[in-house]
C-alpha cells in the first residue's frame, strides 16, 4: 500500500494558550496538486512548519511518504520548499543559487531548470541582493520545480509575482503533476487555488472545516438559477432545493439550488421556460460561506 505524499495525525500546535492549530487530520495524496486555503492567521504557515518537521507539534504528528516528520534529514530527501519569504545569499548571483541548491537537493532536470529561467524572465547573471522579492520568488520557485523531489510544498509562493509570471507558476504546477510529483500549495488567493488544485483543504482558526475536490465542494452549495418564462409562472414553492425565490418582472425569475437538480427541473417542466441560466459560485464565494463576516 503506498504511502500518502503527506499525511497528519492529530496535528496540533499551541503557544500556551493559543492554539494555532487544532486536531488536523489529513492525508494528501501521491500525485495530486492539494491547496490549502485559508486567511492570513488561520495556521497555514504553523501547518507548513509542522509538516516540514521545522517545528515540533503540541500533540499529534506528520508525516512525509511514511518517514516521521520529525527526521528532518531523511523526510527532506522527498520534498522541495518554497516559503513565503525567499531569503537567498546576498553575495551569489541567481545562477550560483541554483547551481547550489541543485548540489544540495534530490537532483534536478537541467534542461527544464534552463527553460524553466526563459519563462520566468530571470536574469541570473544579477546577484541576489539586487533582486526584488518577486525575482527571489523566481529563483526558488524554479529550483523547486525542476528538481526531482517527488513532493512540492509552496507556501505562498506567488507573491511578489506580477500575472504574466502567476500565468507561468501554473503551468509550471500542472506541468509538476503531469510528471507525478505532489504539490502542496498553501495560499490565500482563491484564484489560484480554483486553477491548478485537484482537491482543496479549508482552514478556519485552526481548524479544517472541509476538504473536497474543487467540483464536490461547488455543488455542497448554492448555485444561482435564473429563468425566463410566458405565461404564469412555475410553482416552486416547497421544491426541494429551492431557495430565495425573487421575481425580477416581465417573465423573470431567479432562485437559488442546493443538491440535486431534478425536483426544480420537474417543476420548471410544468410551466413554459423559454431561457435557463445556472451560475456555479467560484470559490472565493465559497469560501465567504465558510468565513462570514471574518473575511472582507
Amino acid at each position: 500500500m503506498t504511502d500518502p505524499a503527506l499525511r497528519a495525525v492529530d496535528l496540533t500546535k499551541r503557544y500556551g494558550r493559543l492554539t494555532a492549530l487544532d486536531t488536523l487530520n489529513l492525508d494528501v495524496d501521491p500525485g495530486e496538486v492539494f491547496g490549502f486555503l485559508g486567511p492570513n492567521g488561520a495556521g497555514k504557515s504553523t501547518t507548513v512548519r509542522l509538516l516540514l518537521g521545522l517545528a515540533r507539534p503540541t500533540a499529534g504528528r506528520a508525516e512525509i511518504f511514511g518517514v516521521d516528520a520529525a527526521d528532518v534529514a531523511r523526510a527532506h530527501r522527498f520534498l522541495a520548499y518554497v516559503p513565503a519569504d525567499v531569503a537567498l545569499w546576498p553575495q551569489l548571483t541567481g545562477a550560483e543559487v541554483l547551481h547550489l541548491q541543485a548540489r544540495t537537493g534530490p537532483g534536478i532536470d537541467q534542461g527544464y531548470r534552463d527553460e524553466l529561467v526563459e519563462r520566468f524572465e530571470l536574469d541570473v547573471s544579477k546577484p541576489a541582493r539586487t533582486y526584488s522579492t518577486g525575482n527571489r520568488q523566481k529563483v526558488a520557485l524554479i529550483a523547486a520545480f525542476a528538481t526531482r523531489a517527488p513532493l512540492l510544498v509552496l507556501d505562498e509562493p506567488t507573491s511578489g509575482l506580477d500575472p504574466l509570471m502567476e500565468r507561468e507558476f501554473r503551468t509550471a504546477v500542472r506541468q509538476a503533476r503531469d510528471r507525478g510529483q505532489t504539490v502542496f500549495l498553501s495560499s490565500h488567493q482563491l484564484a489560484e487555488v480554483e486553477a491548478v488544485c485537484d482537491r482543496v483543504g479549508i482552514l478556519r482558526a485552526g481548524r479544517l472545516v472541509e476538504v473536497a475536490t474543487i467540483g464536490s465542494l461547488r455543488g455542497l452549495h448554492r448555485s444561482e438559477v435564473t429563468i425566463s418564462y410566458t405565461g404564469a409562472a412555475p410553482d416552486l414553492q416547497a421544491v426541494a432545493g429551492v431557495e430565495a425565490v425573487q421575481s425580477s418582472g416581465e417573465g423573470r425569475l431567479r432562485f437559488t439550488l442546493t443538491g440535486a437538480p431534478a425536483p426544480a427541473l420537474q417543476a420548471l417542466a410544468a410551466a413554459n421556460v423559454t431561457a435557463l441560466a445556472v451560475r456555479e459560485p467560484s470559490l472565493e464565494e465559497i469560501f465567504l460561506d465558510y468565513y462570514g463576516a471574518q473575511v472582507s
